[in-house]
């Protein structure tokens, strides 16, 4: 069945090969200006690549009347209250070390070595952390660091055995996957970046094994550079339980909402301090409602225990 154009309706069966060819052209005209929200379903950091959702999203993203709000707009009004709930929450993490405090990307490197061996080693833990809790990813590190000879460098990656890296970091999430990328990325850092990470977002998505999140977070750990808010799920999680963003689904709609609204100042601050209050309290099951000083003022608090009771 032919979808009639709403501009000039025409009965079914006047439809032609060439008109359904042309509607058909109307529709990636339309899709090119829905940019942003192709963007949401690029490659994360959390599923390892693209899959079928990629291509789910490209084929349906023209459907506009069905989603009220794709992505945030630069002209977004900033969630009531949202400044005092992060002044809560800044407290909260005053008080309580999480791992990400000590063994979070941002620590990983070897702030004794040259500047670009230490960016080198941050896009590395990077890399590893998708799919990994922060301890076994620091651990992996410094595997790396002491199993590789003369340490962890693009040079000894691109040098080892696949085997003996994928044994190195065994423990880490998809590490057979990642140990390949691993030695591309480190391939073409020596190859077209003269032994450096590349310096922009744009580069370093090419990477293979690099999405968005790790993009934003290289730039801010690695160059110091505050390009964009690096989102993983615990940032996705607690932006969606706070109602900062629009029932978000993927942490690339996440980034994409918060920047539309969210201070400069706070971009960079805002992963480490999301991602050490979900380890602690914002929990992704079992969030310890009772001990957050925010839950006054949370639209998601005490929601699992309510549909505990229920049932």
């Amino acid at each position: 069945m032919v979808r009639k154009s709403p501009r000039r309706a025409a009965p079914a069966s006047a439809v032609s090969s060439a008109s359904v060819q042309t509607v058909k052209r109307s529709r990636k005209r339309r899709l090119s200006t829905a940019a942003l929200v192709l963007e949401v379903e690029e490659p994360s950091d959390e599923s390892e690549g693209e899959g079928k959702e990629g291509k789910k999203a490209a084929a349906t993203a023209g459907k506009s009347k069905q989603r009220k709000k794709p992505v945030a707009t630069k002209d977004d009004e900033p969630p009531a209250q949202w400044a005092e709930v992060y002044r809560r929450i800044e407290e909260m993490r005053a008080k309580e070390d999480a791992p990400v405090d000590t063994m979070g990307c941002e620590r990983a490197g070897d702030t004794a070595a040259v500047p670009e061996v230490f960016r080198f080693q941050t896009l590395v833990a990077l890399m590893l952390s998708s799919q990994t809790k922060d301890e076994i990813t620091h651990d992996a590190i410094g595997r790396l660091n002491e199993g590789l000879p003369g340490g962890l460098t693009p040079q000894a990656v691109v040098d080892a055995e696949p085997s003996h890296i994928n044994e190195l970091i065994r423990r880490v999430g998809f590490h057979n996957r990642k140990t390949g990328y691993l030695q591309k990325a480190a391939a073409i850092i020596l190859d077209e970046y003269g032994g450096d990470i590349p310096p922009t977002v744009e580069t370093l998505v090419k990477l293979p094994g690099v999405g968005m999140k790790m993009a934003m977070l290289a730039m801010q750990c690695a160059w110091f550079i505050n390009s964009g808010i690096g989102v993983d799920v615990h940032v996705h999680r607690i932006a969606n339980r706070l109602g900062w963003v629009n029932k978000t689904k993927n942490p690339e709609a996440t980034r994409i909402e918060l920047e539309a609204w969210l201070p400069k100042d706070k971009w960079g601050p805002i992963n480490p301090l999301l991602v050490g209050f979900g380890q602690t309290v914002c929990r992704p099951v079992g969030p310890h409602c009772d001990r957050c000083t925010a839950s006054d003022l949370c639209p998601s608090a005490f929601k699992s225990a309510r549909k505990k009771q229920r049932r």
